[in-house]
């Protein structure tokens, strides 16, 4: 008889997270190992009765006390893993053999390396993370023969279409990929006249039209940030500079992604807006299993349209690309300044306008160098959340 598979579930309270535990409970062959929440332990209490991992893991230091009393109450089997580095332990544990990485932010990339470099398959569904350590990451799964697979839509919809060659990290000639084309919702601004961005409110830049996120990827959405970093992603990811990159806005994002092969074909992946459809599709790689998604009618779709963005009203996508040709740990600098200016617009403290202004602020004004190791990214995160702290 198989083994059962054992996930951890790094962000088991997000969106992310609760989508895997959905995914997992339709198959026989996956079994929870750990489950990781940042403040929610509510939540995280009803998953470990219903799931019972081995370990549980709470992030914020303020709420272990009131979890470890819930989980005596209770009665619950998990054991709650109260250590220093407790994230990068049931990462990357002799034990598991999948790893969900949903922690959202910086937050989440020295476990992700740890479970590259105890060779997991990680199951990448933060960004961050990869736009941070780039080559540093890649690297380490490469040498410890670990799998990335990415879970963000558009790069799960890439690797899916890359049909030609499953050698994740081969060089771009060998795949005969002329460009990839990542696809963008364009967000609840899309048609929003410059001038009205000005009065725009957190709860209006958290209201996306096809996706239910969290609070700081919504706003990502509304900036296209997240297209600057997702086009950082996709370059390390996939082995291709960004000028064979593109970035087109699809609002009705039933098309995640495409390929342009350099014979003429171009290959895309459909679905409807569903994040179980990429986590199925990453936990049984090379394989398919029930995902629990409805599956695609384009017959009750409305037109498929697309167009380039606009650059000058979003200039998101442009600094992520400068991030991406100056290297090192620019791509670093870039994430750092762009999470302290959500954060900020979120508390209200800054408009939605200043969001690129300060990050671009921060890129020119941080000396940017080699991103060599995991304490150079670190020190790169640190200096460019003071700066950005400072102009705000």
């Amino acid at each position: 008889m198989m083994r059962s598979q054992q996930l951890t579930i790094l962000g088991s309270t997000g969106s992310i997270g609760c989508s895997t535990l959905d995914v997992v409970s339709r198959y026989d062959n996956i079994s929870i190992f750990a489950l990781s929440a940042n403040r929610n332990f509510k939540l995280l209490l009803e998953q470990c009765l219903r799931y019972e991992p081995k370990y549980a893991v709470l992030a914020d230091s303020e709420q272990h006390e009131s979890f470890k009393n819930l989980l005596v109450d209770s009665e619950c089997k998990t054991e709650f893993l109260d250590v220093e580095n407790a994230l990068e332990i049931i990462a990357a544990h002799d034990q598991v053999d999948l790893v969900m990485a949903a922690i959202v932010g910086a937050a989440g990339l020295a476990s992700g390396l740890a479970a590259v470099s105890a060779g997991k398959r990680l199951l990448l569904a933060n960004k961050e993370s990869l736009v941070m350590s780039g080559k540093l990451l890649i690297d380490a799964a490469i040498r410890h023969k670990a799998e990335i697979i990415p879970i963000d839509s558009e790069h799960n919809a890439i690797f899916q279409c890359l049909a030609e060659t499953r050698t994740q990290f081969s060089a771009a000639e060998e795949r005969f990929v002329e460009k990839l084309v990542l696809t963008a919702s364009g967000g609840p601004f899309l048609n929003t006249p410059n001038r009205q961005l000005m009065k725009v409110t957190p709860k209006q830049a958290c209201a996306h039209p096809k996706w239910s996120m969290g609070q700081k990827i919504s706003v990502d959405s509304a900036t296209l940030m997240n297209k600057g970093l997702e086009l950082i992603e996709a370059s390390f990811l996939f082995d291709l500079p960004g000028s064979a990159i593109d970035i087109l806005i699809h609002p009705q994002s039933i098309v995640h992604s495409m390929v342009y092969y350099r014979d003429g074909s171009v290959l895309a992946q459909l679905a409807n807006q569903d994040m179980r459809v990429p986590i199925a599709y990453g936990l049984a790689f090379p394989n398919r299993m029930p995902s629990g998604a409805e599956v695609l009618d384009l017959t009750t779709q409305p037109p498929l349209e697309f167009s380039v963005p606009d650059v000058a009203r979003f200039p998101c996508v442009s600094l992520g690309r400068a991030a991406l040709e100056e290297g090192g740990t620019a791509p670093a600098v870039l994430n750092a300044a762009n999470e302290i200016a959500v954060a900020a617009f979120l508390a209200n403290r800054i408009g939605f306008q200043q969001i690129p202004a300060i990050i671009d602020a921060v890129l020119s004004k941080t000396p940017c160098r080699p991103a060599a190791s995991l304490d150079i990214i670190k020190d790169a995160d640190r200096a460019a959340r003071i700066a950005a702290n400072k102009l705000i």
